[in-house]
């Protein structure tokens, strides 16, 4: 029997090659930069540098400042993430049981994904704004005495609300879809077991939502990491005394307003491995319980 062989074309390699380069450009090349430059020591106007091995390390991880960045991005990240899941996972239940206008009212809860988010902000810094912002009255006419430009814990309101809002249209695309991809007879088969609305859903439908679930859990956990940036930077500009400053806007903070490029790039690498150990932890031992 003869043997055929095919011979090596280079066109699959010519169709890979734009997307390797930009990733060697626009993600590997910068995250080499900040590496290298965290080992520096830099002066204001970039004119000379010194390496100093982990100095930048030592004084970002013994700052307070940092510190207290790290706590809000940790508290912030997770509060935004399991608000936005859990409301776009009630919006889409509710969404997926309607007969009547169902398409206007799945519209409207998806014209939020294209906002970007520092329109986003925009708009809340408008709703919060103590001399026209309509929520700013309305808090302080029920008593609350709301001042988010001189207290943090309404401050970290401001942006938790205005994260949240932004994101919930993206999960409630996700969940929806996954709820429309359940078998019906299966549901069919749940009513006929069980006459309690809730408990169907925690027993049935939850679990198949499963995979969807873990999914828009490691996105929205990024996303508050770093796309909040624009809300941020519009909303509170991590005022009042940087109490409302994540880790990504306080590397733009130190490095760009602040012209120390060695400690913004040696927190920039202390942030990718945060993250990536957050990565890593999700699907070591997180995903171990979904069921796809």
């Amino acid at each position: 029997m003869k043997r055929v062989q095919f011979g090596h074309s280079p066109v699959p390699y010519l169709f890979v090659a734009p997307q390797i380069l930009i990733i060697l450009i626009f993600f590997l090349w910068p995250a080499g930069q900040a590496v290298y430059q965290s080992f520096l020591l830099e002066d204001a106007f970039g004119l000379s540098s010194q390496f100093v091995w982990f100095r930048n390390f030592e004084d970002v991880l013994s700052s307070d400042s940092w510190a207290k960045s790290a706590v809000f991005t940790i508290v912030f990240s997770f509060i935004v993430a399991f608000l936005s899941i859990a409301i776009s996972l009630f919006l889409a239940v509710r969404a997926d049981e309607i007969i009547r206008g169902a398409k206007s009212y799945k519209t409207l809860l998806m014209w939020g994904y294209a906002i970007a988010p520092p329109v986003a902000g925009l708009l809340g810094s408008m709703l919060f704004n103590p001399l026209m912002g309509d929520l700013y009255i309305l808090l302080n006419s029920m008593g609350f005495e709301f001042n988010h430009i001189q207290n943090g814990n309404d401050a970290a309101f401001v942006v938790i609300l205005i994260a949240v809002w932004k994101q919930i249209s993206v999960n409630f695309i996700f969940f929806l879809s996954g709820l429309q991809g359940i078998p019906k007879s299966v549901t069919e088969a749940a009513t006929l077991d069980c006459k309690s609305a809730e408990r169907r859903f925690w027993t049935i439908t939850f679990p198949l939502l499963a995979p969807t679930t873990f999914f828009l859990m490691v996105i929205n956990l990024t996303y508050a990491f770093f796309e909040t940036f624009g809300i941020i930077d519009v909303s509170t500009k991590g005022s009042p005394g940087g109490t409302t400053a994540t880790l990504v806007y306080k590397v733009y903070v130190d490095g760009f307003l602040g012209a120390d490029m060695g400690s913004s790039a040696a927190q920039s690498v202390i942030l990718m491995f945060m993250v990536s150990i957050l990565t890593i932890f999700q699907f070591r031992f997180i995903e171990r319980k979904v069921h796809y």
